[in-house]
């Protein structure tokens, strides 16, 4: 698996505050829980510069994971508070890469790193697009970190 980097001092950070519904019966965060605080972070980040995900949708354009990856380091549990910092490197064709480090706040130690790529579908024909749409490249500029 692909090493994701450790979180450059500009990346956004998103925290969460671990309930019941995040862990399994253990109260340890279920795997599953972290895809899902990957998507609030990245749509968050987008928010937080001016850009508004559901924005792309209405244009048409879906921007659907094709790629994931995580590494587990170690387990969060109930009570705690994750700080997801997550930042998205410049597109290499139409793919676009984010990056996530998912740390435990009290300790600043890394849980889990992840890596997701996003490539541009048109809607209606549900065909990836051979580039991104002017939109979505104008937005994502102003987002690199």
């Amino acid at each position: 698996m692909n090493r994701t980097a450790s979180a450059p001092e500009k990346a956004f950070e998103y925290r969460v505050r671990i309930q019941p519904h995040h862990t399994d019966y253990a109260g340890v965060v279920w795997h599953g829980t972290y895809v899902a605080w990957l998507e609030e972070a990245r749509v968050e980040y987008l928010r937080s510069r001016g850009i508004n995900f559901a924005d792309w949708v209405n244009s048409g354009v879906d921007l659907p994971v094709v790629d994931l990856s995580l590494q587990y380091r170690r387990s969060l549990a109930m009570g705690d508070t994750a700080l997801i910092k997550c930042w998205v490197q410049p597109p290499k064709g139409v793919r676009i890469f984010w990056h996530y480090d998912i740390q435990d706040q009290a300790t600043g130690d890394t849980c889990v790193l992840g890596k997701v790529t996003l490539v541009p579908v048109d809607h209606k024909q549900r065909k990836i697009l051979r580039q991104l749409p002017a939109a979505v490249q104008a937005d994502m500029a102003r987002v690199y970190v």
